[in-house]
């Protein structure tokens, strides 16, 4: 039985079906998605759909990030579409094909039943940030979505279980562990990576948007070339010099 946290996916559908792959989640796993899973990047639709059908392959437990807010405030007229789309929901609209029309009831519905938290009797799960002296339930939905990290990480919180979130992009695209705290958004829309982590055993995966997975060692040159000529020719077979003609 796995516990395992993921971080903001941000539209990057290949970089999450590459962690897939890699975890091979079964019926006795839990994934824990922090949020963020559209905007910026390409492939929002598609991200909705895999997390979709990982209900039927494990237990899933979506939360509600900011951008999830935005995405649904656009959709009921309760904000700007304009600040929805400056903030990355032009390619969330663009993976619909351009049209609210085309967003599949399904994907109304998850969004509608996104959790704000989720804790377990040694870990707090939130899309962004906390109030330490506050219980989960209390804490205002400007912490729960939208307040970053800032220059440290907060006090722990008084339950004195670890708290694991997104929301604060770490550039560097390393995981910020403070100990109490961990933050798992490793900018994967910006070039780095998406995180996946085991929160009991401390593995983590990570991957990019062109779903390769970090620590894959790189194709030597033999083997680029060896792909480009298979690409480009099939099967047939490069000439040795000894067998070339006269």
């Amino acid at each position: 039985m796995r516990t395992i946290a993921i971080g903001d996916i941000h539209g990057c559908a290949l970089a999450l079906r590459t962690l897939m792959d890699a975890i091979a989640p079964t019926p006795e796993d839990t994934l824990v998605f922090l949020g963020d899973y559209v905007d910026r990047g390409p492939e929002s639709r598609d991200v909705i759909d895999q997390i979709i059908a990982l209900q039927e392959q494990c237990k899933v437990i979506a939360l509600r990030g900011n951008h999830e807010i935005m995405f649904m405030g656009a959709i009921a007229g309760e904000m700007e579409p304009e600040m929805w789309l400056r903030c990355g929901g032009l390619a969330t609209i663009g993976s619909y094909q351009d049209a609210i029309e085309n967003i599949p009831p399904e994907h109304l519905q998850f969004l509608t039943e996104l959790l704000p938290f989720h804790e377990t009797e040694t870990t707090i799960f939130v899309h962004a940030n906390y109030l330490h002296d506050i219980d989960m339930t209390e804490q205002p939905e400007q912490y729960l979505y939208w307040e970053h990290l800032g220059t440290s990480a907060p006090t722990p919180h008084q339950s004195g279980k670890r708290v694991i979130v997104g929301h604060s992009a770490q550039p560097s695209g390393r995981v910020l562990d403070a100990g109490h705290l961990i933050c798992i958004d490793t900018y994967c829309f910006g070039g780095r990576w998406l995180t996946a982590m085991d929160v009991d055993q401390q593995t983590i995966w990570q991957a990019n948007q062109e779903g390769k997975l970090r620590g894959e060692p790189e194709p030597s040159r033999l083997q680029r070339f060896k792909a480009w000529w298979g690409e480009r020719f099939g099967e047939r077979r490069l000439r040795s010099p000894s067998s070339a003609p006269e």
